[in-house]
């Protein structure tokens, strides 16, 4: 398979998320890196983005609620390129009205090679790493061949 380069700038632009019963996990996560988290461009869905603004005294775009497409939001912003990780704290033991899109989030964020944190251990080794505060050669699958692969048909 072929590659192509996408180039992450020192500054991540970073989405965080969380289900009901992760929210103040979220929180106090977000508290305990809130000085590394100022440095960076965040986003987040429904109430997180309140609760997380007035934590860390820093502007957050607010999404929807993700029953109410947020998450959705967020998948299309990574396939627009405009989101280069997510911080997702989602809960394996409560079942989701909204499942099927915390779902396609999920596979979006792998079609597109974003690094995904889904707890708080995978979420503190990810913001710790020395490619934090660095830029980032992220390499992306060419999808050329997919997108492509119908166009013969149509001129039949």
């Amino acid at each position: 398979m072929k590659y192509q380069t996408i180039s992450i700038a020192e500054k991540k632009r970073i989405a965080l998320v969380a289900h009901d019963n992760k929210k103040r996990d979220l929180v106090e996560w977000a508290r305990f890196n809130g000085e590394l988290l100022s440095r960076h461009e965040l986003c987040a869905t429904g109430t997180t983005d309140t609760l997380l603004e007035k934590t860390l005294k820093v502007p957050i775009r607010k999404l929807q609620s993700g029953p109410l497409g947020g998450d959705q939001q967020i998948g299309a912003m990574i396939a627009g390129g405009e989101i280069d990780f997510v911080i997702f704290f989602w809960d394996p033991l409560e079942p989701q009205p909204h499942d099927p899109d915390v779902k396609a989030l999920l596979r979006i964020a792998v079609v597109w090679n974003i690094p995904v944190a889904c707890n708080r251990s995978s979420a503190d080794f990810m913001i710790s790493s020395t490619l934090m505060d660095a830029p980032y050669e992220r390499l992306l699958p060419d999808y050329g061949a997919y997108r492509e692969r119908l166009a013969g048909r149509a001129e039949r």
